[in-house]
């Protein structure tokens, strides 16, 4: 197969509260032969806060990072599915509204760039299923994942909403995700079905009511527990945060010990590739990774 070629934006969480995911996805890719061009002059996507109190300034934001791509003349592959859904979504709705193009170039303009509409944007995820292949994937495996339940937890924003997952993450259905599943029997480890799956890990509401974040959280996680997982793996670094370093807080609201191993999407590919723990940062997370 011909090499893929890729712009990568980071966004914010990869470069500063989970490093690990970042080292772990140019890990994997340099094993795969897949080129990440790094997009160091992209900013912050919003984090679907922005896009509450300002949705053009939101919107302008997006285009500006779409465009560094757009100058490496390669599609754009995402790490965070809120970095997915933001720049997935101001690029679908550029590509059909003239006049919101229009307006947002007339901002573009004044630093120098312009917004053609001329490439796509999808999660690593997506880049690993739909153009490298789980068949090919599959080929690479040397240390199976074998004997580990493993429980999928989608997110919310790689799947939702529906219209942008279908033009940008390969039509995943978010009532009955399986892309993530498929990924986890192809590194020969068993996908665990548990009911929730795509539900919020509660990230987004961690400052303004944490005791519904905590729930939220405990509440996947002893879910995922009770139908026998071991581990729980995410493309998401914000779902990772919370299931990972909000852990303890989730134990005590639901009263129950979880001790339940999170792991970032690229960190179970590179253990299948037989990339080492160590150098997929599996020492740095803060629920121990005992079975690595």
């Amino acid at each position: 197969m011909s090499k893929l070629k890729y712009a990568l934006f980071t966004g914010c969480t990869a470069k500063g509260s989970t490093p690990e995911l970042m080292k772990a996805t140019m890990a994997v890719a340099n094993k795969l032969g897949i080129e990440l061009i790094e997009l160091e002059e992209a900013s912050c996507c919003g984090a679907s806060h922005l896009q509450d109190f300002d949705d053009f300034l939101s919107v302008v934001l997006n285009a500006r990072n779409l465009c560094y791509a757009e100058k490496q003349g390669v599609d754009m592959v995402t790490i965070c599915n809120t970095c997915q859904l933001n720049v997935a979504q101001t690029n679908m709705r550029l590509k059909k509204d003239k006049r919101l193009k229009s307006e947002v170039n007339k901002k573009l303009n004044e630093v120098g760039l312009d917004y053609k509409g001329n490439i796509e944007v999808k999660h690593f995820l997506y880049a690993l299923l739909d153009d490298y292949g789980l068949d090919n994937l599959a080929k690479q495996v040397v240390k199976p994942l074998k004997n580990i339940n493993i429980a999928s937890f989608y997110g919310c924003h790689n799947i939702r909403p529906s219209e942008v997952a279908q033009e940008s993450n390969g039509g995943e259905n978010p009532y009955v995700p399986t892309s993530l599943d498929n990924l986890v029997k192809a590194l020969g480890g068993t996908a665990i079905d548990y009911e929730s799956k795509n539900k919020c890990c509660g990230f987004h509401a961690d400052l303004q009511a944490p005791h519904t974040a905590h729930k939220l959280t405990g509440r996947a996680l002893l879910d995922a527990k009770d139908n026998n997982a071991q581990m729980v793996v995410t493309p998401c670094p914000l779902c990772h945060l919370n299931f990972d370093t909000q852990q303890k807080n989730a134990e005590k609201e639901a009263g129950r010990s979880i001790d339940m191993p999170i792991l970032h999407m690229p960190q179970i590919v590179g253990l299948a590739l037989g990339i080492s723990p160590k150098e997929l940062g599996l020492d740095k997370h803060v629920v121990d990774t005992h079975f690595a």
